[in-house]
């Protein structure tokens, strides 16, 4: 419900017009999985360029905030224990940087360190080494400048990562097959210019997978699938669903399950990501549609709305057998806890301000410390009226209970929606990196305005 009063992030002004309606389309392309870099003998390196540039966008030409001249940009794709160079070269007029969302990797010099500012005009070169041990699954990059979290975000500036080895845990006949990142990003309009201040969480948003209004997804009646589900907008919730059909998770925010298992719809809060199986329908046309969405009395409803159709068509395949156990079961549940800790949500009655423990982040002030090699048990309460996520750099959690009901551990978690006057208790193990980092809300107009805080791991 909250509103943002940044300075816009363009160059000329904005038209003063009112805000456009969601945008709508039949289906007419086919999906586009985005362009790929991949990791070649260990490293991936690369250039991003961050720049406003018009692209081309759901029928339109549209100011948008880009990577690469890109409102899709390729996706990072690397392996366990691998290396990334990114040279990191900021055009925007304001001051920017880097996060990789959901990532085990370190906080601190030129890796995961959201504390740096790259200038306007400045380059500065990220180095990321991965551990072995790092989780195959689906994990994004976005930028995480204070205050401007959310205006260049769903100014159009994020893109996906993949960490390849999923496939070690499907059975033979399900490697190799066909898989599609579904990203889902949306954007605001004012005029020609996708909205970047003043950004109102409940206002009419256009719902694009991979930058495409209502792409075309192919399969063959009973052909199993691989989808990279993600949200990775600013602030909005999806409901996906695709009626009549199962979704078999195998892995969420980038860490495989350790027994697979099957919903008819999934709530994806921002920053939140789900690998699913697919098996296509009976010959027949059917729609990925984004359910009606209520996040409280102070937070906002959302409309449903189509984001894909999907296309069952072709000689039909036998359904194959899909896997129940997968990964390895790592439950933090009989790990001894070495300090308890309470995390609490609220904001101010107008909902333009929020807290963690009643206080605004402040990038100084150290608001928790963790031990290495230490697990912590916390407790996150929401004292507000609307949903709230709880998300935290570094190391993932498990989720035991919300609202005091015990929950099933499929596996460890980053993004993870607290309800409104409720409470969750999860466990951190804290691994391999010292440093400092954060916690925050990740509907990023909530982190913009306070509802941030910092971690101190010590050695």
């Amino acid at each position: 419900m909250s509103a943002l009063g940044h300075p816009k992030l363009s160059t000329g002004p904005l038209q003063s017009v009112s805000p456009s309606p969601a945008l709508t389309a039949r289906a007419t392309q086919d999906l586009r999985d985005p362009a790929q870099i991949v990791s070649r003998n260990g490293l991936l390196r690369t250039r991003i360029v961050v720049e406003r540039k018009k692209v081309r966008l759901a029928g339109r030409d549209l100011w948008a905030l880009t990577y690469n001249g890109m409102y899709m940009p390729p996706t990072l794709r690397l392996r366990p224990g691998d290396r990334m160079e990114i040279s990191f070269e900021n055009k925007l007029d304001h001051q920017t940087n880097l996060h990789v969302h959901g990532m085990h990797v370190s906080p601190v010099g030129h890796a995961d360190n959201i504390f740096l500012k790259v200038e306007p005009g400045k380059t500065l070169t990220y180095e990321y080494t991965f551990p072995k041990s790092l989780e195959p699954g689906t994990y994004w990059y976005h930028p995480h400048p204070h205050t401007l979290s959310a205006p260049q975000t769903a100014g159009g500036i994020s893109g996906l990562i993949v960490v390849d080895g999923l496939d070690r845990y499907l059975p033979a006949p399900l490697r190799g097959i066909t898989e599609h990142a579904v990203a889902l990003k949306d954007f605001q309009l004012v005029g020609d210019q996708i909205k970047t201040s003043h950004l109102k969480i409940g206002a009419p948003t256009t719902r694009t997978v991979n930058g495409q209004l209502n792409p075309r997804i192919r399969i063959r009646p009973g052909e199993t699938q691989l989808w990279r589900l993600a949200n990775i907008g600013a602030n909005i919730f999806y409901k996906v669903t695709l009626p009549g059909t199962k979704f078999h998770i195998v892995a969420q925010d980038g860490y495989p399950v350790n027994r697979v298992y099957s919903v008819d719809s999934m709530v994806i809060p921002a920053g939140a990501r789900y690998d699913v199986l697919v098996q296509g329908p009976k010959a027949g046309v059917s729609e990925l549609r984004t359910l009606p969405y209520n996040s409280g009395k102070a937070g906002n409803q959302f409309p449903e709305a189509t984001l894909a159709t999907v296309q069952s068509w072709g000689e039909p395949m036998r359904p194959a057998a899909l896997p129940t156990a997968f990964a390895p079961v790592d439950d933090l549940a009989k790990e001894p806890v070495a300090a308890r800790k309470t995390v609490i949500f609220t904001e101010n009655k107008a909902g333009t301000l929020f807290y963690i423990n009643h206080k605004q982040f402040d990038h100084n002030r150290v608001d928790f410390r963790a031990k290495l090699h230490t697990v912590q048990e916390w407790t996150i309460k929401n004292d507000s009226d609307e949903v709230h996520s709880f998300h935290i750099h570094t190391n993932d959690f498990q989720v035991l209970s919300i609202n005091g009901k015990p929950q099933v551990n499929y596996g460890l978690r980053d993004t993870v929606d607290v309800p409104p006057r409720g409470n969750m208790v999860v466990r951190i193990r804290f691994l391999d990196y010292p440093g400092k980092t954060v916690l925050h809300c990740h509907i990023l107009n909530h982190e913009d305005e306070g509802m941030m805080a910092v971690l101190q791991i010590d050695k």
